[in-house]
């Protein structure tokens, strides 16, 4: 079959499917883009001839910023639970470039996306042509050469005969619970266009399993014996548990063995946040009732989950001398993480092998009952945080607590950057495996909006609820045109707090004085930016890019308003100011910020004895010498 390059991988995508546990869906669902030189006649013209030819196999999505296109691929990857995603196709130069950054979220993240970057010419007949970074030590280095740190798989296609290997490695990175991340094919745009003969067996219908490997018989056997001799165990659910689709593993186990569970940023969500077992968030951003048990820990089993510095508190929450971990993870980077008893295995596996190990065994119920009141004493300071009643502008705190009271069950939050996924992570309360989407692996400002677009076009019949602060959606709201023009309903809470509300606030915790985090005029009589506010019109800004807009004064207000917008069936943004000086309840957890050693300005040497007196409190979580094996 005589086809260009693009011809042919626009072909080849359209067949590709996963399956696990008998269900089957297609891999690459639709291919987002923004076409320049690099691509508008290589990979357009191959969508546009599909699309002509009928109902397209690889529907085309048509983005507004190229790296919103990547942020909405990986928001619809992770409703997939990786089983599926988006492909994002740019031209060379500032386009390619703008995806790095969602490349970099993507594989931090451990979710799939394909992106498809324009590249300079193979032959260099033109040479330099627009765009062409000129690297004087070598002819075939490229923009696209910044791709390579931050993709899972990176592959440059010089001719049509590499085209099959590529994508065939390229589809087995995506697929992998283990490797996937941003994969990235930098096509030269002559090598797009160039026609080559393809074998038909080239563009039959693939299917990629996704296997559950079993956990290895001796090391499920010290698990069990491990937690068996727990006094005080604790259960850490990451976002592999979601992934693995192992929530139910997870519940029944913690119902049997009445072990507590706490949630990371990803594994929120794991059970409902009013299951017995659930003691909420852990660590950095963690409630107190997860932290003080994590602080008493002596066993504690993570379920997919990479350990953050913000989950961990800094390596500071868990505090029992010789507390011992044991991580369930598919990938052995993580489960080696704390020098833990490594269970390397499907999570959803992994539990049901665990749950049959420990058959017969339940923690001390004075432990389990202890945790379920700790969790229900928080539950009370969230209800207290949720109507607090503050004026004349309301917290942000009380913001979430109307979101929450008019999402349903099954509606999804989406988060990513500032305040709001600190706040959410300790104060939202679940309902859904799938019901919060923050996105805090790389915490990148501009998500948002994207990301609920691709939340959205990923499981349409849930309401999805976008909550943004002023400076990420300054730094990316374009995306609202295209959930307008593909009629993607999206619910967008922005909170106008004129500034970074969370840098501002860990700014003023670190002795910094909230500097050059807020939105105000350069001041002549001081020359510093300390002036009036900004008169920024956020909701003008919004209704120009297509959105119906509301904007609020009061609670009472914002809550009416939010009820219309979700009863709507166009995308609505409701602008809300709030006091960004009024905090959310404390985790009484820490997080590790260097603060200046020697500093002329007293609030900082204030700050780094405090700095000082925390850093104390980290633990290097070695286990004991006897474990450690030495290679033979």
């Amino acid at each position: 079959m005589r086809l260009t390059v693009a011809q042919a991988l626009v072909r080849f995508l359209a067949a590709q499917h996963t399956e696990r546990d008998g269900v089957q869906r297609r891999l690459i669902a639709g291919c987002f883009g923004i076409f320049g030189h690099g691509n508008v006649a290589g990979i357009g013209q191959a969508l546009l001839e599909a699309e002509l030819a009928g109902e397209p196999e690889l529907p085309y999505h048509l983005a507004r910023n190229e790296q919103g296109m990547v942020h909405a691929a990986v928001g619809y990857a992770r409703m997939h639970d990786r089983l599926s995603t988006l492909a994002c196709t740019s031209s060379i130069g500032p386009g390619a470039t703008n995806m790095v950054t969602g490349a970099a979220l993507a594989t931090i993240n451990r979710l799939p996306v394909l992106l498809l970057p324009g590249d300079i010419f193979s032959t260099r007949a033109a040479s330099p042509v627009l765009q062409e970074l000129e690297a004087p030590y070598s002819l075939d280095v490229s923009v696209n050469d910044a791709f390579r740190p931050v993709s899972r798989f990176f592959d440059r296609i010089n001719r049509p005969e590499q085209l099959p290997s590529a994508m065939l490695a390229a589809m087995r990175v995506l697929t992998d619970p283990v490797e996937t991340g941003a994969v990235t094919l930098a096509l030269p745009q002559d090598v797009q266009a160039e026609a080559h003969d393809w074998p038909e067996e080239l563009f039959e219908r693939r299917v990629w399993h996704v296997r559950r490997p079993p956990a290895e018989p001796g090391a499920l056997a010290e698990a069990a014996a491990l937690l068996r001799g727990a006094r005080k165990p604790l259960i850490v659910a990451g976002g592999g548990a979601i992934y693995a689709g192992a929530t139910d593993a997870l519940r029944e186990l913690a119902e049997a063995t009445g072990i507590p569970v706490a949630e990371t940023q990803a594994g929120k969500g794991s059970l409902p946040y009013d299951h017995p077992q659930a003691v909420g968030a852990i660590g950095a951003t963690g409630t107190t009732a997860a932290n003080a048990l994590a602080r008493e820990a002596d066993v504690v089993l993570g379920v997919g989950t990479r350990w953050s510095d913000f989950t961990t508190a800094s390596r500071s929450i868990f505090a029992e001398p010789g507390v011992r971990f044991v991580n369930l993870n598919v990938a052995p980077v993580d489960a080696h993480k704390q020098s833990a008893l490594a269970l390397v295995a499907d999570a959803r596996a992994g539990l049901e092998a665990l749950h049959e190990a420990l058959e017969g065994f339940s923690a001390d119920g004075e432990h389990t009952r202890r945790a379920t009141a700790l969790a229900r004493e928080w539950d009370a300071t969230v209800e207290a945080a949720y109507t607090a009643g503050h004026g004349p502008l309301p917290s942000q705190s009380e913001v979430i607590g109307v979101v929450n009271r008019v999402s349903g069950p099954r509606d999804v939050v989406v988060c990513a950057a500032g305040s709001m996924p600190g706040d959410l992570h300790k104060l939202w309360r679940t309902r859904d495996p799938k019901g919060y989407h923050v996105e805090y692996g790389f915490s990148c400002m501009g998500y948002e909006i994207a990301g609920g677009l691709g939340v959205k076009m990923a499981d349409p019949e849930r309401e999805v609820f976008v909550m943004v602060g002023d400076g990420s959606y300054l730094m990316m709201a374009q995306e609202l045109v295209t959930a307008v023009s593909e009629h993607v309903k999206l619910t967008i809470v922005l909170v106008q707090n004129h500034g970074f509300a969370s840098i501002g606030a860990l700014s003023e915790s670190l002795g910094s004085q909230r500097f050059g985090t807020r939105y105000r005029y350069r001041d002549p009589a001081t020359g510093a930016l300390d002036g009036d506010k900004l008169p920024v019109d956020l909701a003008a800004n919004a209704a120009s890019l297509g959105a119906d807009v509301r904007s609020v004064s009061g609670i009472e207000d914002f809550e009416d308003a939010l009820r219309e917008a979700a009863a709507s069936e166009r995308t609505t943004v409701v602008v809300v100011e709030t006091d960004p000086l009024a905090p959310a309840p404390s985790s009484e957890a820490w997080w590790d910020v260097p603060v200046a050693e020697v500093a002329g300005i007293e609030s900082t040497r204030a700050a780094r004895a405090t700095y000082d007196e925390s850093k104390r409190t980290q633990r290097p979580y070695l286990s004991p010498s006897e474990r450690v094996e030495t290679p033979r």
